[in-house]
């Protein structure tokens, strides 16, 4: 078997979502369509047009790590986060019994920023702004900026910090990359694992997301964009995709880590595998920076090129009629212009067959988790596969006719009376134009 032929699967997964960070609990709770957004705590955002989010409530990285959690006391919360869902990740593989080659053992994150550490960012605007002359006084703001700093926050805010860190804890030595291609980077980060383990350059890659932006920059940031809810009055059911009366998404918070390995690695070493990764597409808009194409096309362009790779025809069907393809994690943000845009780009991959593939967004529960998002939303496809029961977008309750696919209403379905769900496609779609998407498969030998 030539290298770019290895056959790459799924052997750990594991994640901290605002749904919890066991893996049945959560699935279990998107599957109940229980909404984990609520007003935000993290910071006083009660003057905010939004001031809600789904946080990650309860976290201590000593619950993940043990003791070892204290040589990752300055690490930010994203960090954390992702050091707790690869230790789950990498003990549901088994290689903390039987640790792997760690020269062929590499990391791919798409991991976003550290929390910024915004008080004395604050401070010094504040005492570097002179009111009469309505001018900012440099010396003054590098002052009180400099009194505030502290060297190693400012260095835990470095994106590739996540992957540092887990390298250190693990001693993993392979390739180590990370990538900041906003809400399609860990769906990234995946897929292009996926192609360095398929070219023979690593046995095994953990690889992921994970970002936390409930701060208020990050916040304010989207809110000066009107992308997100302001529906302060009913946060649980504010992130409506796909419904007509949809108003933006909410953002959320979290890690999601899978392990990657060869096929000939899982074998070899008697591996439980859970899935098989058969395919992923990568495209860009070439649009507007803050607006995708309206007809889709660049969601289009990845779907196809993953399910081109995978070797599956979409306007196919089995015996039965049935789509080849069983279910569609779809990004589903919940914005007006994402969820017709990427219906759109799902009618026309999938032709007639489109209204026949069960098509959901999990961030009505969860919330947004930005760079975290697609690691997450991949693992629910993995759920789905194991378990044969497609998740629900919930708050669905008047379906817009622009998007006006099969959006899995309010209540999961369980396809095990049609044989299960054996091929699932996950899209990331980047603010930016960065397209996304990973084609999984039931694995068989």
């Amino acid at each position: 078997m030539t290298p770019e032929n290895q056959r790459v699967v799924i052997t750990g997964m594991g994640w901290v979502t605002p749904l919890g960070t066991s893996i049945d609990d959560a699935w279990n709770k998107l599957l109940d369509a229980q909404s984990a957004i609520a007003p935000v705590t993290r910071f006083d955002a009660s003057t905010c047009a939004t001031n809600f989010a789904a946080e990650v409530e309860d976290f201590s990285l000593h619950d993940h790590l043990g003791d070892r959690a204290d040589a990752h006391a300055h690490a930010g919360l994203g960090t954390q986060f992702a050091l707790a869902a690869t230790k789950a990740a990498w003990t549901m593989a088994r290689l903390d019994t039987a640790p792997p080659n760690l020269k062929r053992t590499g990391i791919y994150l798409g991991a976003g920023e550290g929390v910024l550490d915004y008080p004395p960012y604050m401070a010094a605007n504040i005492a570097g702004w002179d009111s009469e002359t309505r001018k900012l006084d440099p010396v003054a703001w590098i002052t009180k900026a400099y009194e505030g700093m502290k060297p190693i926050a400012e260095v835990e805010q470095e994106p590739q910090l996540a992957s540092t860190h887990i390298a250190a804890e693990l001693g993993t030595m392979g390739p180590t990359l990370n990538c900041m291609t906003a809400c399609a980077a860990s769906t990234q980060a995946i897929g292009e694992a996926f192609e360095i383990i398929r070219r023979g350059d690593a046995d095994i890659m953990i690889a992921g997301g994970c970002h936390s932006m409930i701060h208020p920059l990050g916040m304010t940031g989207f809110m000066r964009l009107t992308a997100m809810s302001t529906r302060r009055d009913e946060p649980q059911t504010a992130s409506r995709p796909f419904d007509l009366s949809r108003d933006g998404f909410v953002m959320g918070e979290g890690a999601g880590i899978i392990i990657l390995e060869s096929l000939a690695s899982a074998k070899a070493r008697g591996a439980n595998i859970l899935a098989e990764v058969a395919g992923f597409g990568s495209t860009a808009d070439a649009y507007r920076i803050t607006d995708i194409h309206p007809d889709g096309k660049g969601g289009a362009g990845a779907m196809s090129a993953a399910l081109a790779q995978a070797g599956i025809d979409p306007k196919a069907t089995d015996d039965t009629g049935r789509p080849l393809v069983h279910y569609i994690s779809a990004h589903g943000t919940g914005t007006q212009e994402n969820d017709k845009t990427e219906s759109n780009g799902v009618r026309s991959v999938f032709g007639n067959l489109a209204p026949q593939v069960p098509f959901s967004s999990i961030k009505s529960m969860m919330g947004h988790l930005i760079q975290a998002a697609g690691a997450v939303e991949l693992i629910t496809c993995i759920q789905a596969i194991q378990t044969g029961i497609i998740p629900p977008t919930a708050n669905l309750h008047d379906l817009d006719p622009a998007c006006g696919l099969d959006h899995v209403p309010n209540e999961p379905r369980d396809e095990n009376h049609r044989g299960g769900v054996e091929v699932c496609l996950s899209n990331s779609f980047g603010f930016g134009g960065q397209n996304d998407t990973l084609c999984l498969r039931k694995y068989k030998d």
